[in-house]
């Protein structure tokens, strides 16, 4: 599962606009735009889901779940559990 919150990180990273990830994913940019207007955990059919984070994939963005390692030990920022 990917959240809105780090589909619009991974971005900011790649420094690439809702655009370009479009492309790249082959899906609308108005497809893109709904993802990154969810709350929490982004809804979509199981293709554009899997069309995105194969995109991102491709770019260069490992997905960390929460509670998860990273297994290739490249730089990356995590949000913390708590905030406050």
């Amino acid at each position: 599962m990917i959240t809105s919150g780090q589909l619009k990180a991974a971005r900011a990273l790649l420094g690439i606009d809702q655009k370009t990830l479009a492309d790249h994913a082959g899906l609308s940019t108005p497809t893109i735009q709904r993802m990154e207007a969810s709350d929490g955990v982004i809804r979509g059919n199981v293709d554009s889901l899997t069309k995105l984070i194969g995109a991102l994939d491709a770019l260069g963005i490992e997905l960390i779940g929460e509670g998860a390692t990273s297994a290739s030990g490249g730089r990356g920022i995590r949000l913390k559990g708590a905030r406050g």
